[in-house]
């Protein structure tokens, strides 16, 4: 099987995504790590890298070095992972897109809709392939609502509601010197949002992924709770869908008790389903007069996408790691088969993740009045 040869931007010591990253890509044994820029502190990156087992002349000290340098080599990588925060990403992603490598980019896209606009018109000229890791996308039963969306089985969509709830920022952890609450919290990493970038992206993105709607409208109503906090960690946003559908997001990480409470539910006028993360491997559907049905990951009964995003037989869970690990080979996929890309998030689910976080805090300031795709 060929292996397409990854870099990876971020992702040192310390770093929590970066190794998660690593992971996915290796569950499947469709990459081969050999190049990074790990960390800004060269030391670190150096001492990363060996453990990682890069060896020294393809590490770096600059995503800058790593895209000329890695560019010019016979050897050169097919893709990068860019696990930065999130300031970061847009001119790691304009360096290798202009160097013609692939790009796998964690989330959020940026910190601005204009940052994020300066990918896409980079992308435009490239030759190479960005792609967003919104990971919650790649989980069986996921791909199995959206099929299910697709196919009729709910009918007319009339109300979503998703929430992601966590609770380790319910003090200020951030004054305590823990780098992934440091830069969550810093509005100058993050672009100014704080919990909706982190989390409610996700929300968001995957009421989209699985319905296919686009929100229109939406207004939201951002606190700070965690005294000395300037960016939001709690948020209850409202959204206005095209064709009449109507959304509410609860987004939190200081709802205590949580830990990675993500949850979606959709009703149609023909049916309803409901799906938690924490317990991924199981989907309810109830048609319209008719008793509820719970689907298992695994199941005979499901269809292509869903079996095509499993690995093992039914009663052996599947979960975040798998998940992340079904994106990377999607990805793969496309790279090297040259299959469709329609399932994957692009860049354009990266923009409107990026009006998204703009048009919460613009609300909010607004005391909560409703913005549009003009704000």
């Amino acid at each position: 099987m060929k292996r397409i040869k990854l870099g990876m931007v971020g992702g040192g010591q310390g770093a929590f995504i970066g190794a998660v990253h690593r992971i996915a890509a290796r569950i499947d044994d469709r990459y081969q790590l050999l190049a990074g820029a790990l960390s800004s502190d060269s030391d670190r990156a150096a001492v990363s890298a060996a453990e990682l087992g890069i060896k020294a002349d393809r590490s770096y000290d600059s995503f800058e070095e790593m895209a000329k340098a890695e560019a010019a080599r016979p050897d050169c990588i097919d893709a990068v992972s860019i696990v930065t925060p999130n300031h970061l990403h847009a001119d790691a992603a304009v360096a290798f897109l202009e160097a013609g490598i692939h790009v796998i980019c964690d989330k959020p896209l940026s910190v601005s809709r204009a940052e994020g606009l300066r990918i896409k018109q980079c992308l435009q000229k490239s030759s190479a392939q960005f792609f967003l890791t919104h990971n919650y996308t790649g989980y069986p039963l996921i791909r199995e609502a959206r099929d299910m969306v697709a196919n009729g089985k709910l009918g007319n969509i009339r109300v979503v509601q998703a929430e992601y709830a966590q609770d380790w920022l319910a003090e200020p952890l951030e004054t305590t010197g823990q780098k992934q609450a440091s830069w969550r919290t810093d509005p100058k990493a993050t672009g100014g949002g704080g919990a909706i970038g982190d989390i409610g992206t996700h929300a968001y993105n995957l009421v989209h992924y699985v319905t296919g709607l686009e929100a229109q409208e939406l207004a939201s109503d951002l606190t700070s709770y965690v005294p000395g906090r300037t960016v939001d960690d709690n948020a209850h946003i409202w959204l206005r869908y095209e064709g009449g559908a109507k959304g509410q997001l609860w987004i939190s990480q200081v709802a205590v008790g949580n830990e990675n409470a993500l949850r979606l539910r959709i009703y149609g006028d023909k049916g309803g389903l409901e799906w938690e993360q924490e317990n991924p491997n199981i989907l309810w559907f109830t048609p319209l007069g008719g008793l509820r049905q719970r689907l298992t990951r695994g199941s005979g009964a499901l269809g292509k996408a869903a079996a095509a995003a499993t690995r093992i037989p039914a009663g052996h869970p599947e979960g975040y790691l798998e998940a992340f690990a079904t994106l990377y080979s999607d990805v793969a996929d496309v790279l090297i088969d040259g299959r469709s890309a329609h399932h994957l998030p692009n860049i354009m689910d990266g923009l409107d993740g990026m009006w998204f976080i703009e048009a919460c805090i613009a609300s909010s300031k607004n005391n909560g009045s409703w913005c549009d795709r003009n704000l």
